[in-house]
């Protein structure tokens, strides 16, 4: 009679998981991470961003001594991830890792250098993990394709999910101390304002230089977040600056859905390739909480979850002139009756960013991978494992 196999979850018994993440302590992903795995009881592994180096070696260090069932690593730097690896090959503890980017093209874009670096990279975490848990179900099948065993997506949740009165409370709060009229149509992002010199880039330009092309006094573009970007958007925001487009800074976290409830349609500036075509961002789910209909590109996401609350302009990128002249478009003819319409399609609670959903299959996925990998026929010898990456 065949044998049964048993999973922790069946056994009731529960793995040593242990987790890192590699934007460092304190980062928006180690608070991820540790929230989602949370039913596990993990424990951490301390990474400070600032010492990479170091921090792989007491990483390493780390998992040999207490030798977990598995462990999670949150990100993909090269630091962390050659911790795990390492152990990995040497000692056969399995690691499961988690991305919002595809690794190689992400570091190709920051970098044209490391593209082909950064890509074998990429395949090596694939082939050498025992599971990937995605941002998006684009980039899960990227993983698996790359060698990954098993993935899932885990596409992140909105900390704030608003009943329509805090909405009504808040806009009319936000509004009145950000100098907006109550009749103007806003459309904003919340975002890190780092200036891409390659692409002459920053968040939000592509507003900035599609509201300059409109005549319409009605219109306020509201940018929020910090970086090296202001200035650039600034400058291109000549005359309308503090008129039509209101550069406020960085905000606290608190206040964050405050300023998306001013607006009535978000922008989510991504491009269509293997970067910004792949992702779901956190702030996707941001936008839904605070109950705010989105504009973005052709992008798979705005197909995939487009239940009428989303606008799609052309464009292959937000940099490119299609995208700012679609952009200014859309500026032109949006109408307060058609932002009402889409407003109400908003899903309240969209199943796919529900925080408790995620932490209970992120759990279930990290148990039953890391059990799977610690039976005989599945740890890898370091032969077998410098083989596998190795193999196209």
């Amino acid at each position: 009679m065949p044998s049964t196999l048993t999973t922790p979850a069946q056994s009731g018994s529960a793995p040593r998981v242990a987790y890192l993440a590699t934007q460092g302590d304190g980062s928006g992903d180690a608070a991820r991470i540790a929230d989602l795995l949370a039913p596990l009881h993990p424990t951490r592994l301390s990474f400070d961003r600032s010492h990479k180096a170091r921090s792989c070696v007491s990483v390493l260090t780390g998992i040999l001594r207490e030798r977990p069932d598995v462990v999670v690593m949150e990100g993909s730097g090269v630091a962390g991830g050659a911790a795990v690896i390492t152990a990995r090959v040497i000692r056969g503890i399995p690691f499961v890792f988690c991305s919002g980017d595809a690794v190689g093209p992400y570091l190709g874009l920051a970098r044209p250098w490391l593209s082909a670096p950064g890509r074998l990279y990429e395949r090596l975490l694939c082939k050498l993990s025992i599971g990937y848990i995605g941002w998006s179900p684009y980039l899960v099948g990227r993983a698996i394709t790359l060698g990954a065993r098993r993935g899932m997506t885990a596409a992140h949740w909105s900390s704030n999910v608003l009943s329509e009165r805090q909405r009504c409370e808040l806009r009319a709060a936000a509004r009145q101390r950000l100098g907006i009229p109550e009749a103007a149509l806003v459309v904003g992002l919340v975002g890190s304002l780092k200036w891409n010199p390659r692409r002459s880039y920053t968040y939000g330009l592509e507003l900035v230089d599609a509201v300059r092309r409109t005549a319409r006094a009605d219109l306020r573009i509201l940018i929020v977040g910090g970086g090296d970007g202001t200035r650039q958007l600034e400058i291109r925001a000549g005359e309308d600056l503090g008129r039509r487009i209101l550069l406020v800074g960085a905000v606290r976290r608190e206040d964050v859905a405050s300023v998306l409830c001013a607006m009535d349609v978000a922008s989510l500036p991504q491009s269509l390739d293997e970067v910004g075509a792949l992702r779901y961002t956190t702030k996707l789910s941001e936008y839904l909480g605070a109950g705010v209909p989105v504009v973005t590109g052709q992008l798979p996401v705005a197909y995939d979850l487009d239940d009428g609350w989303l606008w799609r302009i052309a464009g292959a990128a937000p940099w490119d002139p299609d995208y700012v002249a679609s952009m200014a478009r859309f500026l032109t003819t949006l109408d307060r009756s058609d932002v009402a319409a889409r407003r109400a399609r908003v899903p309240r609670r969209p199943s796919v960013f529900d925080f408790a959903r995620q932490q209970k299959a992120v759990s279930a996925f990290v148990a039953e991978a890391g059990w799977a990998a610690r039976t005989p026929t599945n740890v890898l010898t370091p032969e077998e494992g410098f083989d596998a990456a190795s193999r196209p």
